[in-house]
């Protein structure tokens, strides 16, 4: 039985991935930060009223012991770990020239250095297992296309894909596949802070930032969490073995690269 770990599974996509990859059969441990925990136990439990086994963690991505606990806790509590979904990220609407470090280094330390730690605490429980695994990493849109006022989040996402390539490279040896998913415009609470702060930025009305994004998207409606999710199913289970070091768009045709 393969067990998985997606973090920031409290709410959006990261709780639509839990879901479906309990749905697909895996045992599913959920985390996110200590204020989300009674958000975390509502994923919990969906994912136990699939008859799959869970655990909902509490931590912080961007802390190294915490990082290392998910990790324990998720082997410990479930028997293994076999996927691990770096989901966790956090988004900032500005001008570059009005960020300040302390807000750069925020965003980073979520986005980049999280990943990191995601990334390379999962890969060490996977090698000392010895049966390989599937690593998975949020980048986004943002990490193929530096976008305006979303400077900072386009280069930690940017980020995201040079540590899944280099990663890639260096596990390949212990049977560890690492790819990233990267979504577009979804339907959920980061993306509705995003459409508010453009709004006042631009000093236009509540969704409209959205609606003018979201006109530019081939399939002519922005994604929900499931739609992603459906692409993660693919990465974490056997179809994609032969698939490694690429971060793909997920983006309703939004980029073509």
């Amino acid at each position: 039985m393969t067990v998985a770990h997606v973090t920031g599974a409290a709410r959006g996509i990261g709780k639509a991935i839990a879901l479906r990859l309990a749905q697909d059969g895996h045992d599913v441990a959920v985390s996110d930060l200590p204020s989300m925990k009674d958000e975390l136990d509502v994923t919990r439990k969906g994912i136990e009223a699939l008859g799959r086994r869970s655990a909902a963690l509490t931590g912080d991505v961007s802390d190294h012991d915490s990082v290392r606990q998910l990790v324990v806790d998720t082997a410990e509590q479930l028997g293994s770990l076999d996927v691990f979904v770096a989901n966790a990220g956090i988004a900032q609407t500005k001008a570059l020239l009005d960020v300040t470090p302390e807000e750069y280094d925020k965003v980073h330390a979520v986005n980049g250095r999280g990943v990191f730690l995601c990334y390379t605490e999962a890969a060490r429980q996977m090698i000392k297992q010895g049966t390989g695994g599937k690593i998975i990493g949020a980048s986004s849109i943002a990490g193929h296309k530096g976008f305006p006022l979303l400077g900072v989040y386009s280069s930690s996402k940017f980020g995201v894909r040079a540590l899944t390539q280099a990663a890639a490279q260096e596990w390949a040896e212990h049977g560890i596949t690492v790819n990233a998913y990267c979504p577009g415009i979804v339907d959920t609470n980061m993306w509705v802070e995003v459409d508010r702060d453009l709004g006042a930025i631009n000093n236009v009305g509540e969704g409209e930032s959205m609606k003018a994004m979201a006109a530019g998207i081939t399939l002519g409606r922005v994604s929900r969490g499931e739609d992603v999710a459906g692409f993660v199913s693919y990465l974490a289970g056997p179809d994609s073995n032969y698939m490694t070091g690429q971060s793909a768009l997920i983006d309703g045709g939004m980029l073509f690269v």
